[in-house]
């Protein structure tokens, strides 16, 4: 009969600390309020959505503009320079939204355990700045052709529109845009669709930016400062059990 009993003189082991547990204490909590484990690291959010999706739509939506608007330019005349028509760099800028989009496919985890998501996400990097300098380029050309503009005076003469800075000099340089029987269209819409331009590469750029210096801090700096966190927790983890 007394096997089951307890004797009076035995205490449980582990003292108060044991007791306080109580029967109902199965260990370490899971779920969403269970404390993250050192070496998991959740996919970045912004707003809701995960990274880098609202990145890329900008990316997408203004690439997708810069084109459209650069092949309307070369529609103008056929003697436009592709300097002038920027629609290469809203190509470019949409090659790299693509990219960011389908680095949501791949499913998350830690760079240093999948190599395809470290590649993909350096991939973005690149073309990110890429994308940022031939943003750049394509203002610098529109700048320049839309300050030459400004000072033209132009005439239409066999279905073209000449174009020259006025002058004194006989053997001033004439610009000659073919295949336009309004001289208007240069002077108003080219001059207009030039400045459209300026300001979307301009955004294009800063997005391209912005995609770069999240890519930069998001592993280079969120990662190993909560690596280096995780192992001080750890460290002190194990010395209170100590």
């Amino acid at each position: 009969m007394g096997k089951d009993k307890q004797p009076r003189g035995q205490h449980r082991q582990g003292g108060p600390a044991a007791d306080a547990a109580g029967p109902d204490d199965m260990g370490p909590k899971t779920g969403k309020g269970a404390p993250k484990q050192c070496g998991e690291e959740e996919a970045r959010t912004c707003c809701g959505c995960r990274f880098p999706l609202l990145l890329a739509l900008l990316q997408l939506a203004l690439g997708i503009a810069v084109t459209v608007v650069g092949f309307l330019m070369a529609s103008i005349s056929s003697s436009l320079l592709v300097r002038d028509t920027p629609f290469w760099a809203g190509i470019i800028v949409c090659l790299v939204a693509y990219l960011g989009l389908f680095m949501l496919c791949v499913s998350y985890q830690v760079d240093e355990r999948t190599w395809i998501q470290f590649a993909m996400k350096l991939l973005y990097f690149l073309l990110s700045a890429v994308g940022l300098t031939v943003c750049v380029l394509a203002v610098a050309f529109a700048a320049h052709h839309y300050s030459q503009l400004a000072r033209f005076s132009c005439g239409t003469a066999l279905d073209a529109c000449h174009c020259k800075v006025p002058s004194e000099e006989p053997l001033s340089r004439t610009f000659v845009y073919k295949d336009v029987t309004d001289c208007t269209s240069i002077t108003g819409t080219f001059k207009l669709f030039l400045l459209i331009q300026m300001i979307l590469n301009l955004l294009c750029g800063l997005v391209c930016l912005l995609a770069c210096f999240v890519m930069w801090k998001h592993r280079y700096q969120v990662f190993y400062v909560g690596v280096r966190m995780c192992s001080l927790r750890a460290s002190e983890g194990q010395q209170q059990k100590v």
